[in-house]
């Protein structure tokens, strides 16, 4: 990508200040530039960080004033963000503006879905769209960067933070990626007044924490980290993102905040990427902790010189770093080279043209919590709505019915949002109980019964729930994970329902009323008993504040599903880490045995999904019709075409994702049994028919080799049209060719 100061007009103007700068700088100065504090003055957050809220504003203004910090985060709104700046830009002597950041997730006043439920949408349009949203909203409080898009490929539900991403697949993950970062930083340069800059995290394999344990090690194959954890920052390199946070974990040995071959070699040198990184809160101070620094001066000195140029809270770099440079340990270079970047970004950000964008309480009333941003929450909640299983055609439900809507979650509004929402507002929150009474056409024929607590049984809760269930005609029960059991710091040894709900469904279900299963959740759930045999089950996340009206759009029939699996649903917990990628062994399972011994299987279970990822289920009858190719060789230099017709058969219009999957037979390293390649979406009315084609291309049959380029190797390989990673029409081609290294992308 072209340097910073080349690509944008604001920053070609600056180029010659920003060296007058760097050049009229103490040390402590500069070091002040690459110091993040936490905004003391609009700080919101509680019980979000450990040392949230640190520091007062009294001592923030003296070090802001002294020229100390560079950027503050996690505080919101026009007015304030104006009398904060001023200090800066009036009262500093070099009057050089501040940076101010979010934790942004998924929305910032209007909350859309979690990023791994809108990734169920399977739809780049809208999540850029959102993110869009979001940036305006962001932009009109004077923010100018947002901690997002999180990009880490996660395969262990056991972890809390997949909540925050795109799931299993590194194709999903790289087109989501690209798309949220287009959606927050515009179209239009980063000093269009609507952009903010995005921030791709964490950096790397944050998610492939050994055991499911946040903040834990990881410990993998190069091929692996090349192959699957990167690829994401590359393709939000490659979209424009120009800060990058650094990950809590250590990587094959070396903390990722102190990894300089991650940080520079790999990001700088192989990617060309012109921003900045930042640490992940305190996390350049950890490495103490890590074992892998002295004390806090040597922590210091070590991420700095892997590339972590911002330092997020700890205030290590202010303390450290005039001292390091003093003693040779740091060279001028570096250090002007980061306070460079910085400035550099900041001058994209047209702050030095306008210090004070965003800081006009008027356009901030008109901005934030914006009509259409909420109709684009309830858009973007029923596209996330994913449907499992509808015996009999269950749903959609009449709305002439008795329902029963019971559960923690029936009436509750608590748990809508999901995690990481800090600037919401309560009364905006839609339950599932508002949702539906607006939807029915009788509202009074809802009753409402919670049953259990989340975690916690109720007194006399199932006795209620099982009189409301045989009272009515059909039970719905709103069951799953409260928002505070997804996200930061939240593993889960059991991904399973908790223990007072699924005994609340087992009673309930025993009364044989038909049961609509509600899941809330922030990660795949391995579903039993009374659960997993339900009627109809659905997937509806944390869908954000227009929870309750997305759900009932599906629920009722006013929309039909769309969404499918951006994670897979195992049998058992104990099946994780699990992703549908997975490779075959040489000793591959029949997944249509009960029993096999001598095989790479568990005695309880076979190496499948229960639902598998890319699985979702339509109102419509869908049918696959065998693939068609014109040829079954793919030269070279040339592309093939894959094919396959895909007929309606039901009585309601659908919405089809039809995904095309490869598997390369042999090869010098061995191959997952199945690679998502493409993915579109079509829509069918009863009865009709669309020819659903791809076109493959050589470069999308490669993977990272032994010596870490990407190969592409010849030689015969299987394609699957399918309705998710474990079904589908199947065929063959051949690629013909020499071997061939490409460029290591």
């Amino acid at each position: 990508m072209p340097a910073i100061a080349e690509s944008t007009p604001a920053a070609q103007r600056h180029r010659q200040r920003i060296e007058d700068l760097i050049g009229a700088m103490t040390l402590e100065e500069k070091a002040g530039q690459l110091n993040l504090l936490a905004d003391p003055f609009r700080w919101l957050p509680k019980a979000v960080n450990p040392l949230d809220g640190q520091g007062n504003p009294a001592r923030v203004t003296a070090l802001i004033r002294e020229g100390k910090v560079g950027s503050l985060f996690n505080g919101v709104g026009a007015e304030a963000g104006r009398r904060i700046q001023q200090v800066a830009v009036e009262e500093s002597r070099l009057k050089i503006p501040l940076l101010f950041a979010a934790d942004v997730i998924h929305g910032m006043t209007t909350i859309f879905p979690v990023p791994l439920g809108e990734a169920a949408s399977f739809d780049p349009d809208l999540c850029r769209r959102t993110a869009r949203a979001a940036a305006r909203e962001l932009a009109a409080s004077a923010v100018h960067q947002t901690y997002a898009p999180m990009v880490d490929v996660a395969r262990d539900q056991r972890w809390g933070r997949n909540v925050e991403g795109a799931g299993e697949d590194v194709l999903l993950n790289n087109v989501l990626a690209a798309a949220r970062v287009h959606g927050f930083q515009g179209d239009k340069g980063l000093d269009d007044p609507e952009a903010v800059l995005a921030t791709a995290k964490h950096m790397a394999a944050y998610s492939a924490a050994i055991g499911g344990v946040e903040y834990n090690t990881t410990d993998m194959s190069e091929q692996t980290l090349r192959g699957v954890f990167l690829p994401p920052f590359r393709a939000s390199v490659d979209a424009g993102a120009l800060a990058i946070m650094s990950a809590f974990n250590d990587v094959n040995g070396v903390p990722a905040s102190g990894n300089r071959k991650l940080l520079t070699d790999i990001l700088r040198g192989e990617w060309g990427f012109e921003g900045f990184v930042l640490s992940d809160y305190t996390s350049e101070q950890e490495l103490v902790a890590h074992g892998f620094a002295e004390d806090a001066r040597d922590a210091a000195r070590l991420a700095f010189n892997a590339g972590v140029d911002v330092s997020m809270v700890s205030g290590l770099y202010l303390e450290h770093l005039p001292g390091l440079v003093r003693s040779g340990e740091v060279s001028m270079a570096r250090l002007d080279e980061a306070v460079r970047r910085v400035l550099n970004v900041k001058a994209a950000l047209g702050l030095f043209d306008d210090p004070y964008r965003g800081t006009d309480p008027e356009r901030e009333r008109a901005v934030v919590g914006a009509r259409q941003h909420v109709e684009l929450a309830r858009e973007a909640g029923r596209k996330s709505v994913v449907l499992l299983k509808n015996d009999n055609s269950l749903l959609p439900l009449n709305k002439r019915q008795k329902i029963a809507l019971i559960g923690p979650f029936a009436d509750d509004v608590d748990n809508v949002w999901g995690p990481w929402s800090i600037w919401g507002m309560p009364e905006r929150r839609v339950s599932l109980e508002a949702g539906f009474r607006a939807a029915m056409d009788d509202p009074s024929l809802l009753s409402i019964a919670r049953g259990s607590g989340i975690e916690a049984p109720l007194n006399g809760g199932i006795e209620q729930a099982v009189a409301a269930a045989r009272a009515a005609d059909v039970v719905v029960l709103a069951i799953g994970e409260g928002q505070q059991m997804s996200g930061e710091a939240q593993s889960r040894t059991e991904i399973v329902v908790p223990a007072p709900q699924q005994a609340l469904v087992e009673a309930v279900a025993a009364t044989g009323k038909p049961v609509v299963i509600l899941l809330r959740n922030g990660r795949a759930l391995a579903l039993e008993g009374a659960v997993k045999n339900a009627h109809a089950i659905v997937v509806t996340w944390f869908l954000g504040e227009q929870m309750g009206n997305a759900v009932a759009d599906v629920i009722f029939g006013d929309h039909g599903p769309s969404a499918r699996l951006p994670i897979s649903f195992p049998h058992r917990s104990g099946q994780q880490p699990y992703s549908y990628d997975r490779k075959t062994t040489g000793r591959p399972a029949n997944p249509d045995l009960a029993q096999e011994e001598y095989k790479a299987r568990y005695r309880e279970t076979p190496n499948t999904a229960l639902y598998p990822f890319g699985f979702g289920l339509s109102y419509g009858d869908i049918v696959y019709g065998p693939i068609q190719m014109e040829t079954d060789q793919l030269q070279w230099t040339g592309t093939i075409e894959i094919a396959a017709m895909i007929t309606n058969r039901g009585r309601r219009e659908a919405e089809e994702l039809v995904q095309l999957y490869i598997h390369d037979r042999v090869a010098s390293l061995t191959q997952p049994g199945r690679l998502l390649k493409d993915f579109k979406r079509i829509r069918l009315r009863p009865g009709q028919q669309e020819k659903v084609s791809f076109t493959l291309n050589p470069r999308q049959l490669g993977f990272i080799g032994a010596d870490e380029a990407y190969r592409i190797e010849p030689g015969l390989f299987d394609v699957w049209v399918a309705p998710h990673a474990q079904g589908g029409v199947a065929s063959t081609f051949r690629l013909i060719g020499p071997p061939s290294i490409t460029d290591g992308r």
